[in-house]
């Protein structure tokens, strides 16, 4: 086994526990590691400080599969799986939806694997080099614990081209009928497009956060922006909403919104879908004195690292602004930021900055999360993403 030489006092982040090892961290290699290949990492003395992933096209060097002196071989592995199914089970989340995540990569001490689960078919995302080595023995194993026996592959992140990987997508174990699949969450169904949904075809963290809005939707007319298939528009009509408008880019997301819609036996003639820029859209509405009693924002990822904070704040704070002022008094704002460079903190900061030059007065009456499939390692605090603000326009 190759060994990873660290520069002295570098070594602090992994007494901590925290799993990343960047390039510059590191002062030589030992042997000839091949991408994804197990390493052992070493401070300058020469101390154990954890087993881990080599990949050597990333800026984060390694990342570590155990900070413990042990095998990293399929039983290590098996054990992984088994504690994040175990997990799953503690947290009940089959009670209510038979659609969670399964595996959270760094949060359950298996970097780079995410593994999402919807009904009978497992979907799997590798992500790093040390996650595609590992490939085949990882998918082995999941059909092997969970009992399933269909495992379809959505590797077609941009991140794995930091990794030197190439995108993958299709089946790796069993066979599908169909990609579209209905499953269930809190006695609603949708159907998800494993083939060409986002991320691995459904926003399995917002699955709490769905029904928060049901429980405020009710009487009120709702503006959906970013809606995607409709999780929130679905929900907010099932709660009683009198009204929900539907805005996303894209027309085939708007037209799997119908029939989530359609699925659920929900009032049609209460919904309409508009296709268009939503920025663009939420000013035109503004200009045309438009206005709702809830509007939603669940925008995609303004800032996948620090470096795009800045740029992303702009634009979180515009649609935050417009939506204020779109918001009648006693409306309600629940916004949105998946952006791993904008930790909650800056958030509240954009959106408050937002109400100000919007002039409006808004309260905050609640914090949203990602739900609880989707755990949150102490050691690893990257993994806190989503971020959610529930406000009352005074």
């Amino acid at each position: 086994m190759a060994n990873v030489i660290l520069k002295p006092g570098r070594e602090k982040s992994l007494l901590r526990r925290h799993p990343w090892v960047f390039s510059g961290a590191i002062h030589r290699v030992e042997g000839n590691p091949a991408s994804g290949s197990t390493v052992d990492l070493l401070s300058a003395n020469g101390q154990f400080l954890a087993r881990a992933a080599y990949s050597p096209a990333s800026q984060i060097r390694a990342r570590a599969w155990t900070f413990e002196d042990e095998a990293v071989d399929r039983e290590f592995f098996r054990k992984r799986i088994r504690s994040a199914t175990e997990m799953r089970r503690k947290s009940n989340v089959e009670s209510h939806a038979n659609s969670y995540r399964l595996i959270y990569a760094e949060s359950d001490s298996l970097p780079g694997l995410i593994v999402d689960r919807y009904g009978k078919v497992l979907v799997l995302q590798s992500l790093t080099a040390g996650s595609e080595y590992w490939k085949d023995t990882l998918a082995d194993l999941l059909l092997e614990e969970t009992g399933l026996a269909v495992l379809y592959e959505r590797s077609d992140a941009d991140v794995r081209e930091l990794e030197g990987l190439e995108s993958k997508a299709g089946p790796l174990r069993g066979s599908l009928s169909t990609f579209q699949i209905p499953i269930t969450e809190h006695n609603l169904r949708f159907l998800v497009n494993l083939q060409t949904g986002h991320k691995t075809g459904f926003y399995l963290d917002q699955r709490n956060n769905r029904l928060r809005v049901r429980e405020l939707a009710k009487d009120r007319d709702v503006l959906d922006c970013f809606c995607y298939t409709g999780g929130f528009t679905v929900n907010a009509l099932a709660g009683g909403a009198k009204s929900v408008l539907s805005v996303d880019s894209s027309a085939e997301a708007l037209e799997l919104c119908k029939e989530n819609i359609a699925l659920n036996d929900l009032p049609a003639g209460r919904h309409t879908a508009l296709e268009g820029d939503v920025f663009q859209l939420l000013r035109r509405f503004r200009d045309e004195a438009r206005s709702f009693e809830m509007v939603i924002l669940d925008p995609p990822k303004f800032a996948p690292t620090a470096a795009h904070a800045e740029k992303a704040a702009r634009a979180y704070k515009d649609i935050n602004l417009l939506a204020f002022k779109l918001l009648r008094p006693g409306g309600i704002l629940v916004t949105f930021s998946c952006s791993g460079g904008v930790d909650a903190g800056l958030f509240q900061k954009i959106v408050a900055g937002a109400a100000l030059d919007a002039g409006v007065e808004a309260q905050i009456i609640e914090w949203l999360s990602q739900a609880a499939d989707h755990p949150v390692s102490l050691h690893f605090p990257e993994s806190a993403y989503l971020k959610g603000l529930v406000c009352v326009k005074k």
